[in-house]
C-alpha cells in the first residue's frame, strides 16, 4: 500500500523543525505535487513530487531542507524501507543546488538513499 502525506502532515512537520510559525509561500506547487502523487502507486514517485515541491519550489519561508528530509524519512518508515541519513542529506542538498529538478532524477536519488 502506498501512503501519501497530506498537506496538513507536511505543515505539521515544518512546524516541528522550525522554532517559529510556519509560512507557506508556494502552496500551488504542493497542491500540484499531491495531485500528481495520488496518480502513482509507486512510493518513490510520490515522494519525488512532494520533495520537489518542498525543496526545489521552496514551499515554506523557512525550513524546506529539514522538512524535506523529515518527509523523506517519514515515507521510508511508512513503507518499511531502510534508509541512509547521509544519502538523504546529500539528496536534499543536490536538490537545493538545482542539480535535481527532474522527477526521474529525484527518484533515482531516492532509490540510492534507500538501498
Amino acid at each position: 500500500m502506498c501512503m501519501i502525506f497530506t498537506k496538513d502532515d507536511i505543515v505539521k512537520l515544518n512546524k516541528e523543525v522550525e522554532n517559529h510559525p510556519y509560512k507557506i509561500i508556494n502552496e500551488s506547487s504542493l497542491e500540484f505535487a499531491l495531485s500528481a502523487a495520488k496518480k502513482s502507486k509507486d512510493w518513490t514517485t510520490q515522494l519525488a513530487y512532494i520533495l520537489r515541491a518542498i525543496v526545489v519550489d521552496h514551499m515554506f519561508e523557512e525550513g524546506n531542507k529539514r522538512t524535506g528530509a523529515a518527509v523523506f524519512v517519514g515515507f521510508c518508515k511508512a513503507h518499511k524501507k531502510r534508509y541512509d541519513l547521509y544519502k538523504i542529506e546529500k539528496t536534499v542538498g543536490k536538490m537545493v543546488l538545482g542539480k535535481a529538478k527532474n522527477i526521474e532524477k529525484i527518484r533515482e536519488m531516492i532509490k540510492d538513499a534507500t538501498q
